[in-house]
């Protein structure tokens, strides 16, 4: 049985008007700027606050520069 990943409060200021939304998100990693596309996560509009869920966080992982070396040391 699979459980989907829910948020229906903001678990910053408790408001009820965060939304699952799917957006290109760019983050910066010592200077080099880069862009995962099409990411799915909760975004609340009162404290902007951002609740990305297990998927989400491995998609953005794949994309950054900051687990290029792990990752070749892992496979060295």
């Amino acid at each position: 049985m699979s459980v989907k990943f829910q948020v229906k409060f903001c678990p910053t200021c408790g408001s009820d008007k965060i939304k699952r939304v799917v957006r290109d998100v760019t983050r910066t990693y010592k200077g080099q700027t880069y862009t995962v596309p099409k990411v799915g996560f909760y975004d609340c509009p009162i404290c902007g606050e951002k609740v990305y869920d297990h998927e989400a966080m491995l998609k953005i992982k794949a994309y950054s520069p900051a687990y290029r070396k792990t990752e070749e040391l892992v496979k060295a």
